[in-house]
C-alpha cells in the first residue's frame, strides 16, 4: 500500500476549495489516502510557507506524495513542478515554496510538469492540475514532465536565508512560530520581539511560571515564542510576518 497523499496549503478549511482538492485525487485514484497536513499556511506568502513546509516534512514517510499549493501567482508564467526530494515527491508551483525543503535535501530530482488536464481553470491548479497530477503519480503512473536543473541560480527563492526570523505562524492558542531552526542558534540566544521584549529560553511550558513568557524549541525543532496558559499573540502584540532578532 502507498503511502497517503499529504496536502498543504493556505486555502483554509472554510470553504470548498479543500474538499475540491479531495474530489480531484479520488476522481482520478479512488482508492487513494489522503492527510490534510496544513491549509492554514501563510497565506499568499510562498517564502514564509517555505519554512514551514521544510519543517513539516521531516517527519513524514520517506515515500510520501506531497502537494503543496501557496500560489499567488496561479494563472501566470511561473512552471509546475515535480520534485524528488530524497525519497519524497512533492509537487506545486514554482515559485519558491519547495527552496528550503530542497536545501535541506540529500538528493534532489527536479522536473518540470507538462501534463496538463482537458479542464485547467486559469485560478484555481490545486484543484485541476497539481491534485491529479499527484494521484497518476502516486499510482505509479508519473505524469509527462521534462527533467529540470535541481539549483538553477535564476529560480525563485535562491536568495532567500536558510532560516528565516520572522514569525510564520500563529497557533490557535496564540503561539508564534518562527522560521528559525533552534539547533541552528548558538547559546547563550537573546531572542528580541517587535516590541523590544526580550522572553528566556526555557525547555517547555511547565518549566516556567503561570503567564510566564519564553520561547522554546518546538516539536518541529523551530524558535517558538509561548505564556505558559496564556498567548503570547496576546501579551506581545505579535502578528504573522513580524520580524524578530536574535
Amino acid at each position: 500500500m502507498t503511502a497517503p497523499i499529504f496536502l498543504f496549503t493556505d486555502f483554509r478549511t472554510d470553504g470548498p476549495y479543500v474538499g475540491q482538492m479531495h474530489g480531484a485525487i479520488y476522481a482520478a485514484w479512488p482508492e487513494a489516502r489522503i492527510v490534510d497536513l496544513m491549509h492554514d499556511a501563510p497565506a499568499m506568502d510562498p517564502m514564509g510557507s517555505a519554512y514551514l513546509l521544510a519543517a513539516v516534512l521531516q517527519d513524514l514517510p520517506p515515500d510520501a506524495m506531497v502537494v503543496a499549493v501557496v500560489d499567488p501567482g496561479v494563472g501566470s508564467a511561473r512552471e509546475a513542478l515535480l520534485i524528488e526530494a530524497d525519497d519524497r515527491c512533492l509537487i506545486g508551483p514554482d515559485n519558491g515554496l519547495f527552496e528550503i525543503a530542497l536545501r535541506r535535501a540529500s538528493r534532489v530530482a527536479r522536473f518540470t510538469l507538462q501534463w496538463r488536464p482537458e479542464r485547467l481553470s486559469a485560478s484555481f491548479h490545486g484543484r485541476d492540475l497539481f491534485a491529479p497530477a499527484a494521484a497518476r503519480w502516486a499510482m505509479g503512473r508519473k505524469p509527462a514532465c521534462v527533467p529540470a536543473l535541481p539549483n538553477p541560480p535564476s529560480r525563485p527563492g535562491a536568495d532567500w536565508p536558510d532560516d528565516l526570523a520572522r514569525i510564520l505562524y500563529i497557533d490557535g492558542y496564540g503561539n508564534a512560530m518562527t522560521g528559525l531552526r533552534a539547533a541552528n542558534l548558538t547559546d547563550p540566544v537573546r531572542v528580541t520581539l517587535p516590541d523590544g521584549t526580550a522572553p528566556p529560553r526555557a525547555r517547555t511550558f511547565s518549566d516556567v511560571p503561570e503567564r510566564f513568557g519564553f520561547w522554546y524549541e518546538n516539536s518541529l525543532g523551530l524558535v517558538e515564542i509561548a505564556v505558559n496558559g496564556g498567548s503570547a499573540a496576546e501579551k506581545y502584540a505579535l502578528k504573522v510576518g513580524d520580524k524578530i532578532e536574535f
